[in-house]
């Protein structure tokens, strides 16, 4: 339920269900009080008391809006009595100790009665004058000449006034009580529906404060109650997430320093051996020393290469390498990376050839240097596993309805099943045996990134022992 809503229900019970309780308990109470006392409390006996009442108020208001002596006046009294007449009530009308009008003969006795009567409360007012019980209202008066006076008015009734009486008091009291039952129900169960929700809300706010969320935040209340219990389940989940990535990211940051530090203390070594055997003289030619030099060159090309591709991989994480599209032709630009490294890979006695497989001239919105460092980093992978005696790369170009897809597939050594899914992951090696590594392990996840900020996609197919195909899949310009 909407929290308005039940807002506006619990304040509307709060009300309706006392009276209308009170009304029905009313009903029944009368109706058996009734029975059992002989009375009669109809509709027409309560509305003649009430006109009663009524009657002696106005009398109460024309005497008091005019002075006293207008009692002494003739028409007035008629006046009076006319009024008096249509409920059946009566007057007396004492100066001093002297009647001076009256329309019923009452002794002193019961006028004293009266009197005393007449002083009371609203239920108290009646007296038994000669054996019939009359309700009374006495007015306090005071005459020109300083005498004071007093007005007395009756009217005849039975035991329905006391009931009426037992009735009120008996209505007052039960209103009282459920009053008080329905706001004890009406608060258990807004606090059940609201506070408990929210107390739990409190809890949770507490656990995510202090960094714990093995919990699961449960859905309970009003429809905004769930609401908020839903948004916090959420945070809940993102920060999990987050927490999760972060301890993903400290792995990784420990596996760079690892890797780092132990990919370049080898050809670090290497170069500090090479520079010590030139120093002490163990390259005493030339040909050893172009040889050594030669050597110290290959290696510090190889740390060059290592630090880019760590610059870039870092640079990719937070997301501040910039991307300059440029509309190409797709057998072109493969025609000039082939050209470009087709000399670097004959040294290796490797074939590398293009077979265009397209129907027309296809054209991709990418980055000429960024895809050039992917071909190259894929054609590395495979000059460095090949164990053929002649090596093969060839480079497919094919197309789908809204693709091209580009296929580098080269006859090496092939990468076992259980290490093709992890290929792209950053610094991951299929090679059991660190000594034995071949580079950085983050050639082929700057070729993932650097694709998939093309909005394209990277997988490889493997045959193990026979060779390895890494595809990509681009959008057509």
């Amino acid at each position: 339920m909407d929290i308005k809503k039940r807002l506006i229900l619990s304040n509307a019970a709060i009300i309706v269900l006392p009276i209308l309780a009170t009304l029905v308990a009313s009903f029944i109470f009368t109706f058996i009080f009734a029975r059992i006392h002989d009375v009669d409390i109809s509709y027409n006996t309560v509305n003649k008391l009430t006109q009663v009442q009524y009657e002696f108020f106005k009398a109460d208001g024309s005497v008091l809006r005019n002075t006293p002596e207008v009692l002494l006046d003739k028409e007035f009294q008629q006046y009076i009595v006319t009024r008096l007449e249509n409920v059946e009530a009566d007057i007396v009308v004492v100066k001093e100790h002297e009647r001076i009008f009256e329309t019923i003969p009452i002794g002193t006795i019961e006028l004293e009665k009266c009197l005393k009567a007449g002083s009371g409360n609203l239920f108290s007012n009646t007296v038994e004058i000669n054996n019939d019980k009359y309700m009374v209202k006495v007015i306090n008066v005071n005459f020109k000449d300083g005498e004071k006076g007093n007005v007395v008015l009756l009217a005849p009734t039975g035991n329905e006034w006391a009931t009426t009486e037992t009735l009120l008091l008996f209505s007052t009291s039960f209103f009282i009580v459920s009053f008080i039952i329905v706001n004890i129900i009406t608060i258990v169960i807004f606090s059940k529906k609201i506070i408990k929700p929210l107390a739990n809300l409190q809890k949770v706010a507490v656990n995510i404060s202090e960094g714990n969320l093995d919990f699961e935040v449960v859905e309970d209340g009003d429809a905004q109650i769930r609401d908020l219990c839903r948004s916090f389940e959420k945070m809940r989940l993102k920060l999990v997430e987050a927490v999760y990535i972060q301890q993903k990211y400290d792995e990784n940051r420990k596996m760079l320093f690892s890797s780092i530090s132990h990919d370049l203390k080898t050809p670090i070594t290497a170069v500090k051996g090479y520079v010590e055997g030139i120093l002490d003289g163990v390259a005493n030619t030339p040909q050893k020393i172009e040889k050594y030099l030669n050597t110290i060159y290959s290696k510090t090309v190889h740390m060059d290469r290592m630090i880019d591709d760590l610059l870039l991989h870092s640079k990719f994480d937070m997301g501040k390498v910039p991307l300059n599209f440029e509309k190409t032709d797709i057998v072109t630009y493969f025609e000039d990376c082939i050209n470009e490294v087709e000399t670097e890979l004959e040294k290796d006695n490797i074939d590398i050839e293009l077979h265009n497989e397209l129907t027309e001239c296809r054209y991709v919105l990418l980055d000429r240097d960024k895809i050039r460092r992917v071909v190259i980093n894929i054609i590395d992978n495979s000059r460095k596993y090949m164990d053929k005696e002649q090596g093969k790369i060839d480079i497919f170009l094919r197309e789908t309805s809204a693709n091209v897809i580009i296929e580098l597939k080269d006859n090496g050594s092939g990468i076992s099943q259980k290490d093709l899914p992890y290929i792209f992951d950053r610094f991951y090696r299929a090679d059991s045996s660190r000594g034995t590594s071949k580079g950085s392990g983050l050639g082929l996840a700057i070729a993932k990134q650097i694709i998939e900020g093309h909005g394209g996609r990277i997988w490889a197919i493997s045959r193990d022992g026979k060779g390895t195909s890494v595809m990509i899949s681009l959008v057509k310009a």
